[in-house]
């Protein structure tokens, strides 16, 4: 199994704090006799007003990067390549789970919001969690595409 990202324990206690129930650490996902681990699975029931008050549960799986290598772009590449490759097999073998890259706040100002980086997340739709890793707390659930770039 992969080693642990430094963010792992505050991502998990963030999710904790929000409501979400860690269901696996790490979720491992499989397909074509391969296996991979992504860092955390969560669930927690859900409310749905429009489908006449049924309930359910939201599953979600997260992947964690500290983007702290010597090179920015080594590790979004990383990132984005972990990302595709997890969503894509989750789609087929858990098509409801929903995959999130947890990031910290400094990544998320300064390279999610850079051209850069948010024309790759646009494009591939990534689903952001930013947690302020200090605090323990999720800061924001954000979905890509953020703009219409047609």
């Amino acid at each position: 199994m992969p080693a642990r990202d430094i963010y792992h324990n505050a991502v998990k206690a963030a999710l904790s704090n929000d409501g979400w129930a860690i269901t696996h650490d790490p979720y491992r996902v499989a397909y074509g006799g391969r296996d991979a681990y992504i860092d955390l699975g969560a669930e927690r029931a859900s409310f749905d007003m429009v489908l006449a008050a049924e309930r359910g549960m939201t599953r979600i799986a997260v992947e964690i990067k500290a983007f702290s290598g010597p090179s920015v772009l080594a590790d979004l590449q990383q990132a984005v390549g972990q990302y595709v490759l997890y969503r894509i097999w989750m789609h087929t073998t858990e098509p409801e789970r929903v995959l999130y890259l947890a990031v910290d706040e400094e990544a998320a100002a300064n390279i999610f919001s850079a051209a850069f980086a948010r024309i790759v997340a646009d494009d591939i739709q990534i689903r952001l969690i930013v947690v302020d890793m200090d605090a323990e707390r999720i800061v924001e659930w954000k979905h890509f595409p953020t703009t219409d770039r047609s």
